[in-house]
């Protein structure tokens, strides 16, 4: 629904696994809608892209099997520019995405960064917190800290699963 609202035609997905948030977004976008989904994980997206298929919106996808750090730079040197952008991967990344994501998406335009409360361990002491888990859940609290104070957005912190921050970037 939120990309109905923006009339969002030009979308991009970093981080796409199987495809479930890829597949929602190809079925709300208008049928010359596109999508620039990018993963390292060629395997996981293609398990998806059956259903894609099937729903016959295959057509809309753009799917780069690449680094997302070195597509981003490609995509801002190229002055691309996109109505909705979706992170869900690499979480101690999300500060360098941001940095990408607002030469890329349009005025006006949406940011959302899936997970953004970790299982609710952002709020727990780091001792309570499984070790393999720790680094991502200290680049989300310095992440969460650089938004709330970001100028240049208008956040939205969501506690579905474990958390969505919505942005939309003001200038």
């Amino acid at each position: 629904m939120l990309l109905k609202i923006i009339n969002a035609k030009n979308t991009l997905e970093l981080g796409v696994f199987t495809g479930y948030s890829l597949l929602t977004t190809a079925l709300a976008l208008p049928e010359d809608g596109r999508i620039t989904a990018i993963d390292i994980d060629k395997e996981a997206y293609e398990v998806g892209l059956e259903f894609m298929k099937k729903a016959g919106v295959d057509h809309k996808i753009n799917f780069i099997y690449c680094d997302g750090m070195e597509v981003l730079d490609k995509l801002v040197n190229d002055n691309q520019e996109f109505d909705f952008i979706f992170a869900d991967a690499d979480k101690p990344n999300y500060v360098n995405f941001l940095e990408r994501f607002l030469k890329l998406v349009k005025v006006g335009g949406i940011m959302a960064f899936d997970n953004t409360l970790w299982f609710s361990f952002v709020v727990e002491e780091e001792e309570s917190v499984p070790e393999f888990m720790r680094e991502s859940r200290a680049a989300l609290i310095e992440f969460n800290k650089k938004l709330a104070f970001d100028p240049r957005v208008e956040i939205s912190q969501i506690s579905v699963g474990d958390g969505v921050t919505l942005c939309r970037r003001l200038v």
